[in-house]
């Protein structure tokens, strides 16, 4: 009977430890126009990354990569993931490609744009 309980406890214990990682929120925010090039692309989750597998990448619009390939999980906040831009973008749209793996191992992907003005039709 004490095993059929302590199964019973468990199948609905909470399971935070079993979820994804989503943004919450990125800078430059998703979809926006800014008036001039970031420094890097941030991207804020809910929960804290596996900083091996979890990678962030901007490339412009003819797929060139335009980071400095420092994609990174912060070392003082294990929900950011960010990459440094390369100097003087030009004026257009960027795609932000990402991938979040969780401390639990569970993957999430994703891609947003940001435009730099003079870029955005």
């Amino acid at each position: 009977m004490r095993r059929v309980l302590l199964i019973v406890a468990l199948m609905f214990a909470p399971g935070g430890s079993w979820a994804h990682v989503f943004p919450v929120r990125s800078d430059p925010r998703v979809g926006t126009t800014v008036t001039k090039a970031p420094a890097q692309v941030s991207i804020l989750f809910d929960g804290e990354m596996e900083p091996v597998f979890s990678t962030i990448e901007v490339r412009n619009g003819v797929k060139i990569q335009m980071d400095e390939k420092d994609s990174h999980v912060d070392a003082t906040d294990p929900n950011t993931l960010a990459v440094s831009l390369l100097p003087a973008l030009a004026a257009g749209e960027y795609h932000v490609e990402w991938r979040a793996v969780a401390r639990d191992g569970h993957l999430t992907m994703g891609h947003f744009s940001f435009w730099i003005k003079g870029g955005k039709p």
